[in-house]
């Protein structure tokens, strides 16, 4: 089994900063993609940003330029650095990783989700 486990979500005002992380333990053999995705209530669950195991990035356009995605394979751990909050980025954060138990087995796992509020 695989838990995916985010920290650092918060209350900030607009402008200011958060860094997400999104730690992965369990029986891992390797990770392949991972990202974070974002909820408001009554809105679908979207993409705020992904990452490759090799590094590769990719961003919702509503943050590009603001947020950036990275990972330390070593710690099998996620970061989202977030800079330029506003209002409209509160929402509910999640993790996600397509993770390998073994060399014939993947599973897709979230986190739990935290809670990023930003004030006016």
């Amino acid at each position: 089994q695989v838990q995916l486990v985010e920290s650092g979500g918060g209350l900030v005002q607009a402008g200011g900063s958060l860094r997400l992380s999104c730690a992965a333990s369990g029986s891992i053999f390797s990770i392949n993609a991972m990202g974070w995705y974002r909820q408001a209530p009554g809105k679908q669950r979207e993409l705020v940003a992904a990452i490759t195991s090799d590094g590769s990035t990719n961003y919702g356009d509503s943050v590009k330029g603001r947020f950036t995605i990275s990972r330390d394979n070593a710690k099998n751990t996620m970061y989202l650095q977030m800079n330029s909050l506003k209002p409209e980025d509160t929402e509910v954060y999640y993790c996600n990783a397509q993770v390998w138990s073994s060399r014939s087995s993947m599973g897709d796992y979230w986190g739990q989700g935290t809670q990023v509020t930003v004030s006016s």
